[in-house]
Order: structure tokens, then sequence, then C-alpha cells
């Protein structure tokens, strides 16, 4: 059996789970890998066969996507090429993690495109969506990769084909403490925003992981340096609690860690919104955009010792071997259902 994998590589969640994901794919059958996009900081360490510029969302500073620059470093005719060049017909099984150029592959040459991602939760009708409907976001979220059937992944599950995070086994292995200080990731925010808002709050130390810059400082009680792997889960192993975006990945691993969690979520970006109104229910606090007047809510978070508890066991392999057990279900009901009306018609 050929399994092709694809990977959404625009932030750092989707490859994450990837690396965790591969070893069983490996045990189905002969594995290649795609990865599209240009926005991550996490390496893959196993051969990418195919390499794709993708649709990618650029970071912007001010809270939300950058349009314009999104706009300039996306090429519809680069996206067309893309898709077409790829042999998608040489896939007896594509599993998709919203990656766009795998899913409208398969959609032009009408293959089974089976999606596993966070993005197939956050759409089900069982999952908690915003109270202000976005029209424009959700038919964003609905059509980027479009794929025929899905397994999802949210803080809670939320139905049968809905799991919990899967964790990275580096953040379970992790030997956790309390050092005192807060663990900041929000790549829409450029520093200076993070920094002027941040030095409002004394006595508190923070460190700041960012995508805008490449060199490490210092500001008062504030200390600067570019997203790494490694220097961030120490951080976060260590920290007393973690403010960041309200994406998938270091949301759930901060849950994980047992450490206090305040997100916010991107502005015009639909996912986030949902997972934010998830997080909410379940008593994360979130606030709409790091602004001074929501420095009050970031002090009052600061102060309480509440952490939401959660239960997210290893389920990895569970899920993979589902997901085989139900397409080879559907192959074998398919060859039933060919021969008997075979059979039919000859008789």
């Amino acid at each position: 059996m050929k399994i092709l994998y694809a990977i959404q590589g625009t932030g750092n969640g989707h490859l994450s789970r990837a690396r965790e994901i591969i070893p069983y794919l490996k045990e189905k059958g002969e594995l290649d890998l795609l990865v599209s996009g240009i926005q991550s900081d996490i390496p893959l360490p196993y051969e990418v066969k195919y390499v794709f510029k993708g649709m990618s969302f650029i970071f912007g500073k001010k809270g939300g996507i950058d349009y314009v620059n999104t706009y300039m470093k996306n090429h519809v005719n680069r996206f067309i090429n893309e898709v077409k060049s790829l042999p998608i017909e040489q896939y007896d099984i594509i599993i998709n993690d919203f990656e766009p150029i795998s899913a409208w592959a398969a959609h032009f040459n009408k293959k089974k495109c089976i999606s596993l991602s966070n993005q197939c939760a956050v759409l089900s009708a069982n999952a908690p969506k915003p109270k202000k409907e976005d029209t424009l976001g959700k038919f964003m979220l609905n059509n980027y990769a479009p794929t025929t059937s899905g397994y999802g992944f949210h803080f809670k599950s939320y139905s049968d084909t809905i799991y919990t995070p899967i964790v990275r086994q580096e953040v379970r292995d992790l030997e956790t403490s309390n050092l005192g200080h807060y663990t900041v990731y929000l790549p829409a925010y450029d520093d200076e925003r993070i920094i002027n808002k941040l030095k409002l709050i004394t006595d508190v130390n923070f460190h700041v992981f960012t995508k805008h810059g490449q060199s490490t400082y210092q500001v008062d009680n504030i200390s600067v340096e570019p997203i790494n792997n490694e220097a961030f889960l120490t951080s976060m192993a260590s920290c007393t609690g973690v403010l960041c975006a309200a994406g998938f990945g270091t949301p759930s691993e901060a849950l994980f860690l047992k450490k206090k969690l305040m997100v916010i979520p991107m502005k015009s970006q639909y996912e986030q919104q949902c997972n934010a109104e998830a997080l909410k229910q379940m008593g994360v606090p979130v606030i709409k955009e790091l602004r001074k007047k929501h420095i009050p809510d970031i002090l009052k978070w600061i102060l309480t010792d509440e952490i939401v508890e959660v239960n997210y066991p290893n389920r990895t392999k569970e899920i993979i071997d589902v997901i085989f057990e139900n397409e080879d279900l559907k192959r074998d009901t398919y060859l039933n259902f060919i021969q008997e009306d075979q059979f039919k018609v000859g008789a």
C-alpha cells in the first residue's frame, strides 16, 4: 500500500504532531511525505519527498494575519502548477493535515482524501463555535484543504471521531517545575507591542519567544529570544503560566503540563476563534487582543492559581489503526458490492 501523508507547514503544531504520527504510518505501508508552507520553526527528522510553497498565511505584527504580505508571497499560478505536478494517482490512501496541495489534487482527481487535523474537529457540528458568526472565515476553513472524510483533534472529545490532542513525546518526557516566570508566544504581535504592554506588569518575569527577530535581549523584566524548540520547551516546563495565541499545539501542551493558561486568539482567524471558545468553556481565560485595557485581566490571571485539569493519554497508534481499519472496511464493502452487482448482471 502506498500512503501519502501531507502536512501543513505554516505554524509548528502540524509538524510537531506529524513527528508522532509518521512512525505508525510507516508500519501500514510505503510512506511518502509532503510538506507545504513557509512559516514553521520545527524540523521534521524524516525524508520529505514533496516540498511546496503551498498557500501560507503570514503572521502580522498587530494580532492578526498580514494580508498584504500573504498576498505578495502567494501566487495562484504557482499553486495551480504545484497541484498539477503532484502524482496523486500513485497513492492508495492520502492522509491530510490541513494541507491544500494534496487536498486539491485529490479533489480534481476524484480520490479519497482523509483529514487528520484540528481544523477537521473545529468544523464539526459538535464542537464549540464563537457567538459571532464569521461566514468568510468558516468558508475559508471549509475550502482551504477540502477532504472526503475526517478524524479530528480538539481540547476535548466532542464526538467519536474527535480525539484529544496528540502530545509529542518530548513534551510528555519533560520534568516540570515552577521557577516563577511566564512563557509568552504571540507570533502575530511584534516584540515592541508585546514589551510595551507586559512591562506595565512589574515584579513578574516574562520569557517572550518571537518570530520577528533573530537576536536575544532583555528589557526590564522581559527577556526576548527567537523561537527555538528546545529553549521554548525548557521555558514552558519551568514556568508558572503560558500566555499564547489560541492555536492548538501550544495550548494543548500547556494544559498537559498542568500550567496556567491564558490565550489571545488571532484576529479574523476563525479556527483560533473556535479554539478560544472551546478553551473558554473549559475555564481557560481568554482576552480579545493585547491592549492596555486588557492588562488588568492579565494581572488577575497572574494572581490566581487556577489550573484547568485535562487527561490527554497517548492514543496515536490507536487512532492510526482506527483510520486504516475503517478504510479497509469501506474498501471491502465496495468490492463486495461490485462483485454482487457483477453477479446479478451476469445472471
